[in-house]
């Protein structure tokens, strides 16, 4: 199973210190538990940015990385150990192994933080931070500052400077590493195979005579993420059947659908912290009606067009404008939109059945951090990019055409990283023809 080596994100520190200013400082805090609910909490998932920085996988550290006269010091606070707290709540890493195991120059225990974090903000020019990340955060280094501040007389002073050091961090993890594409890569072979197993099973359903819930699909996926080094969805998991297709974030996955319509499913596994993100759609009998089967081939004519067109240079704005000519195109063909082609485009009428984004980053977080835009142009695409792919058409049962359309929600959605001189497609083994799709499920 590929993984980030630790020497990366040691690299990755030295990188961002090289970016700062002299005689600054980079303050930032882990994630911290989140009650569910009483005496239970949810599941916890590392901040993005401290993950990328640390891979240090416990909540409430801070991470503090300075600049003086050209030299660097990388420091990690983290939670002491303690017997009895990790009987109750789990084992520890503590600041000894964490030092050694993560490859800090320097490590403390979370009481020694006030201490620490003083020290280091005193006589600094340039304070580089995530301010508005998280309430107690904010509140602990303003109340420092101010302490700072208000010691002159002891020859105390605080950074009179403050950056928002996101945009760093940022521009950093829009450009994938090879280690970090080869983990995309297996999580998307993950999701693509649990796609899979949800088309399969709800054929299996329907021939059986048995019916097919959108929350067992939900189940067989997960089911899959786990069983192959994935616990976690990399985001909730959309379920939609006929009509709640069209419901672009649908998450409730609680109804019967029915034999007849088709259904939608994204769903991507997250792998060390590292999203898929894939969508299917697929006729839960395993057999396309003539209905479905043009509004589906439409959108595959979409992808398939933009695939074409997708290299180095080329911009998310220009791939977005052939999806939408091609969609378009084929709406006025199928009667579902009326008038001159020009005209139907100049008005976005396509909104009314295509309304979201053709992409957006992929990585850390599934929809991932970075620039669309420099002063105010598309970006180009470079490589070690990675977005998603992702048209639609969706006709909702109060749409305003022919009434044989409705209830049909179709969205395909693939992965892709820039190469240098082209592209790769990271979750194409899910089978997407009509052909294909109607093969596996028979």
């Amino acid at each position: 199973m590929p993984s980030i080596p630790i020497n990366e994100f040691k690299l990755r520190r030295e990188q961002l210190l090289a970016k700062l200013a002299d005689n600054s400082l980079v303050v930032m805090s882990a994630a911290k538990e989140v009650t569910r609910s009483r005496d239970t909490d949810y599941a916890f998932r590392q901040n993005s940015d401290f993950h990328y920085l640390t891979g240090f996988p416990e909540p409430d550290a801070w991470l503090i990385l300075e600049k003086v006269g050209g030299v660097t010091k990388t420091s990690l606070i983290c939670r002491v150990k303690d017997k009895t707290a990790e009987i109750w709540q789990g084992r520890r890493i503590g600041k000894d192994q964490a030092k050694q195991q993560y490859q800090f120059d320097y490590t403390a225990s979370l009481d020694e933080l006030e201490s620490v974090l003083k020290t280091s903000l005193n006589n600094k020019d340039v304070l580089y931070w995530s301010q508005g990340d998280d309430e107690s955060t904010d509140k602990q280094v303003f109340s420092l500052l101010a302490q700072l501040r208000s010691s002159a007389r002891m020859g105390l002073t605080a950074p009179n400077k403050q950056i928002d050091v996101r945009p760093l961090i940022h521009e950093m993890r829009l450009y994938k590493s090879a280690n970090e594409i080869n983990v995309m890569k297996s999580a998307g072979e993950i999701s693509a195979a649990a796609h899979c197993r949800a088309m399969r099973f709800s054929a299996t359903q329907v021939k059986l005579n048995k019916p097919v819930f959108e929350y067992q699909l939900e189940a067989e996926i997960h089911h899959h993420f786990a069983m192959n080094n994935a616990r976690f969805p990399a985001y909730g998991t959309i379920v939609g059947g006929g009509d709640n297709a069209c419901i672009l974030h649908y998450t409730e996955n609680q109804d019967q659908i029915k034999p007849t319509d088709m259904v939608l499913i994204d769903a991507g596994c997250e792998l060390e912290g590292y999203a898929a993100d894939i969508t299917r759609t697929f006729p839960v009998n395993g057999k396309f009606s003539p209905e479905q089967k043009v509004i589906y081939q439409l959108v595959l004519n979409a992808q398939q067009a933009v695939f074409s067109a997708i290299k180095p240079g080329v911009t998310l704005s220009e791939l977005t404008s052939i999806s939408v000519k091609v969609i378009t195109s084929g709406l006025l063909e199928l009667g579902i939109l009326t008038g001159d082609i020009n005209t139907v485009l100049t008005q976005n009428a396509h909104r009314a059945y295509y309304m979201h984004g053709l992409s957006h980053w992929l990585g850390l977080d599934v929809h991932d951090v970075g620039n669309y835009n420099i002063e105010g142009d598309a970006r180009p695409l470079e490589a070690g990019m990675v977005f998603t792919v992702e048209p639609g058409i969706y006709i909702d049962a109060d749409s305003n055409c022919d009434s044989k359309w409705h209830g049909i929600g179709v969205r395909i959605e693939d992965n892709i990283v820039i190469t240098e001189d082209g592209f790769i497609n990271l979750t194409d083994s899910v089978p997407k023809t009509v052909e294909e799709i109607e093969s596996l499920m028979a």
